[in-house]
C-alpha cells in the first residue's frame, strides 16, 4: 500500500498548536506549568517548594532542605509571580 498525499490546512495546524492533539503539548500548556496562583497551588505540585540549586532557607528554626532544587524552574515560576518567594531567599513556597 502506497502513501498518499495529505492536504493539511493552516487552520488544522493552528488547532494542534493551540488546542493540543494527543500527546502534543500546546504553548499554553507548556507555559501553565510555571504559573501558580498561590503557594497552595504550587505546593500541590512541589510539596516543599521550588528553589535555586544553591538556595538556603531563611528561618530562625529548622531549615527546609527538601524543596525541589532547580534554578531554571525557580526563575520561570518567579517571573510569573514574584510574590511566591516573600522572604527573597531563593526558595518559592518552602514548607516542611
Amino acid at each position: 500500500m502506497g502513501m498518499g498525499r495529505v492536504a493539511v490546512s493552516l487552520a488544522a495546524v493552528a488547532a494542534v498548536t493551540f488546542t493540543g492533539f494527543g500527546g502534543v503539548a500546546t504553548n499554553a500548556e507548556a507555559a501553565a506549568k510555571y504559573k501558580f496562583a498561590n503557594c497552595a497551588a504550587l505546593n500541590k505540585v512541589y510539596p516543599h517548594g521550588v528553589g535555586k540549586a544553591t538556595a538556603k532557607d531563611k528561618t530562625s528554626g529548622k531549615r527546609v532542605t527538601t524543596f525541589k532544587k532547580d534554578t531554571k524552574l525557580y526563575k520561570k515560576i518567579i517571573a510569573n509571580r514574584s510574590g511566591l518567594d516573600r522572604d527573597k531567599d531563593g526558595i518559592a513556597c518552602e514548607k516542611r
